[in-house]
């Protein structure tokens, strides 16, 4: 007697994390390559700016000119290797299981939005005008709201020092992202850095990643019965 076995459906690749994780370095790697005066017209071309957005006629002249597009350029510039290196850990760490739930249609759209998003926060929130925001921070929150939403019942390893020695152990991810984000509320106000860390747009990108993980939960859950078979 035959009997006919369901074709296992190979899981889907995850490109969308590893794309934003080469773009992130290959953007950042062209701009050490160019003049330092190169580097700085860049940054001003393409980094967003504090200050504005604050009327409708801002709004409108930035629609125009095709500004407001810098609250999505700036994701790609970075000040340095440890801004850069920061963000590309926290990406991967929560960009590739949050991929393989939403996809990566979705996640390059989180991405993009929740961006957005919080470097707008910030462009409101700091009060000084032209203060220049960039990195990829806050999109990288917005990840991680999504992430919290998508599995919160997950554990994240941590390694721990006991004395002379490291010990691995596994924590409950809301209670890790949860401290994450208190400190983020206390650093906008009395953190290191103050003023030079846009903080706002961790904690906005991290509100916008949940919320749309959160929206986005019927068609994930279709999407994760399709690839089962159901």
């Amino acid at each position: 007697m035959f009997v006919t076995l369901p074709a296992r459906r190979p899981p889907p690749s995850r490109w969308a994390t590893p794309l934003l994780f080469a773009l992130l370095w290959g953007s950042f790697t062209w701009m050490l390559l160019a003049s330092e005066q190169q580097q700085r017209q860049w940054l001003l071309e393409w980094g967003a700016l504090s200050g504005g957005l604050t009327s409708p006629d801002a709004w409108r002249q930035s629609l125009t000119d095709g500004s407001l597009l810098r609250l999505l350029s700036a994701l790609g510039l970075h000040a340095d290797w440890a801004h850069l290196l920061g963000n590309l850990v926290f990406l991967l760490i929560f960009g590739l299981p949050a991929e393989r739930s939403m996809g990566p249609w979705r996640l390059l759209l989180l991405f993009g939005l929740g961006g957005a998003v919080a470097n707008l926060a910030a462009v409101l929130a700091i009060s000084t005008p032209d203060r220049l925001i960039i990195g990829a921070s806050g999109a990288v929150s917005s990840l991680m709201g999504a992430y919290l939403a998508l599995f919160p019942g997950a554990r994240l390893g941590v390694v721990v020092p006991l004395g002379l020695f490291l010990q691995f152990v596994r924590v409950p991810a809301p209670l890790l992202i949860g401290i994450w984000a208190l400190l983020q509320v206390v650093f906008t106000f009395i953190g290191p850095a103050f003023g030079a860390v846009a903080w706002s747009a961790h904690l906005a990108g991290f509100a916008f990643g949940g919320a749309f993980a959160l929206a986005a939960r019927a068609g994930i859950a279709r999407r994760l019965r399709r690839q089962r078979g159901f």
